[in-house]
């Protein structure tokens, strides 16, 4: 007795499930199981495989009704894994037979369009890896945008070979395995008849061609580890923790294979007086007793130098001024925060005698009293107003 997982459970869909239902949730499965967000985890690779055996049944009319009637043995016993495992697919298979499922909504720019054409293509060698960086922006970057140039260390095309990891033109020749097709085909007989399955050649490995003598550079490879210089424009309004795609510029792939991508992770460098809060700055204004009575005039730090607010005379200590769009734009749109000035009134840890002395009077006058006024908005009333 077979111990395969039922189709429709490992897609999570029922058997009255329309053909867009089942599409719709093997691009959810997918998405979660997919090699690019599971590097190196066996399991997450299997239950991959698991969901495109299970999609290419049930997205296809014929072997649907066939499963529907007769299960997993209407594709016979010999076949152990629906065409994935015992009919020779591999993980390229799939992104080159399911290549538009993971294409649509973003999927396939997630992954670096992986899925758009898969791992390998007739004429083509593998893709490369993606490679990935940081990099750490001060706010002016993070609020204006920047132009970065690094120098990465990566696979590069063999200059000697152009990237074919031939010796010369004659050491090409048309695989005798598919005769140039890069696949093979093969009829099983099963008690409905036969079935034919595609799988990729593994002669040539998808190729097409063959390599009689291969490049003294690099072995074969069409590639070499080299370096080479990026430039890279970060927009406006980026946060900590973001990541951008730079398409083509990881690692390239094997015998002329695509690039991989680069992906940047930005990372915020601290400013020593600012802080941030999503596209909101805030800044700690420390003022002496006698300017919180009196008023005064004075800078303050911004993102992009420094500006002059003005201290009303009778300012508490706690009160929030508010710089319209001095904070970060946000990265999609025209919004725009806002700079936070918080008042604190300094309080003297050390005082002379005659300090104390005129303190001591003044503490005996009424106009010392603390009398908030009615209308004074609390501390919790403040952070509600900022944060809505």
């Amino acid at each position: 007795m077979s111990n395969k997982r039922d189709y429709y459970e490992v897609l999570g869909v029922s058997k009255s499930s329309t053909a867009d239902e089942i599409k719709k949730a093997y691009r959810k499965v997918a998405m979660q199981f997919h090699p690019d967000r599971n590097p190196g985890d066996k399991a997450a690779e299997e239950k991959f495989k698991e969901a495109a055996e299970a999609y290419e049944v049930l997205n296809d009319t014929d072997k649907r009704a066939q499963y529907d009637r007769f299960g997993h043995q209407a594709f016979g016993a010999g076949r152990s894994g629906g065409g994935f495992q015992g009919g020779g697919m591999n993980m390229d298979d799939i992104f080159s037979q399911f290549g538009d499922i993971f294409g649509e909504e973003g999927f396939g720019s997630f992954f670096g369009n992986r899925g758009g054409g898969g791992g390998r293509s007739r004429g083509g060698g593998s893709r490369g890896s993606n490679l990935r960086v940081k990099i750490k922006l001060n706010f002016e970057e993070m609020a204006k945008g920047a132009g970065k140039t690094i120098k990465l260390k990566k696979y590069v095309k063999c200059g000697t070979c152009q990237g074919s990891g031939a010796k010369d033109k004659n050491s090409v020749q048309t695989c005798g395995g598919c005769n140039g097709s890069g696949q093979v085909r093969r009829v099983q007989n099963t008690f409905l008849g036969q079935m034919q399955t595609v799988t990729t050649c593994p002669t040539c490995n998808g190729e097409g061609t063959t390599i009689t003598s291969k490049c003294g550079s690099c072995k074969g490879e069409g590639r070499v580890y080299g370096e080479e210089t990026v430039n890279i424009e970060i927009p406006a309004g980026v946060q900590e923790g973001m990541q951008l795609s730079l398409n083509g510029k990881g690692n390239i792939g094997e015998r002329g294979g695509s690039a991989g991508d680069l992906i940047v992770a930005i990372e915020e460098e601290s400013h020593p007086q600012l802080h941030r809060d999503g596209l909101n700055v805030a800044y700690d204004l420390y003022i002496s007793f006698p300017d919180a009575v009196f008023g005064t005039q004075v800078e303050v730090p911004t993102i992009d130098g420094r500006a002059k607010i003005k201290i009303p005379a009778g300012t508490q200590s706690g009160k929030i001024f508010r710089l319209k769009g001095k904070g970060f734009p946000h990265v999609n749109s025209y919004e725009k925060g806002d700079q936070l000035i918080h008042v604190n009134i300094w309080t003297p840890q050390n005082i002379s005698s005659e300090e104390k002395a005129m303190l001591e009077k003044l503490s005996q006058s009424s106009n010392f009293e603390p009398k908030p006024e009615k209308n004074e908005k609390s501390f919790f009333d403040k952070v509600r107003e900022i944060f809505s």
